[in-house]
């Protein structure tokens, strides 16, 4: 089983870009379907985006869809949340996911790895 660390969080005033990263230990990293998931104190983890094993298909929250994009490097063992045009409402803890899959799911149910964290807090 892999093990996720993600890296790249900050503060961004609103209309910037952010990228977040997700790095996985573990050799069988190209055998996992990959998502980015959010969430705020208090309220439930909710999807950002997924992708498929391959990288050939993504799915993305219709929130963020146009100014993120998920992408991976298999080589690299790396997974990525490229953030643009970042709003107030965009900030909250980022965590990466994996499943052991081909394809990528939007519900955070199908995923059994999960990475600590990082803070993306956007100012007005």
């Amino acid at each position: 089983q892999v093990q996720l660390l993600e890296s790249g969080g900050g503060l961004v005033q609103a209309g910037g870009s952010l990228r977040v990263s997700c790095a996985a230990s573990g050799r069988t990293f190209s055998s996992y379907a990959m998502g980015w998931f959010r969430q705020a104190p208090g309220k439930a983890r909710e999807v950002v985006a997924a992708i498929s094993r391959s990288g050939g298909n993504t799915n993305y929250a219709d929130s963020v869809k146009g100014r993120f994009t998920i992408s991976r490097d298999n080589a690299k063992n790396a997974v990525y949340l490229q953030m643009n045009s970042l709003k107030p409402e965009d900030t909250d803890v980022y965590f990466c996911a994996g499943v052991r899959s081909a394809a990528g799911s939007t519900w955070r149910g199908s995923y059994d790895t999960w990475g600590q964290g990082t803070q993306v807090t956007v100012s007005s």
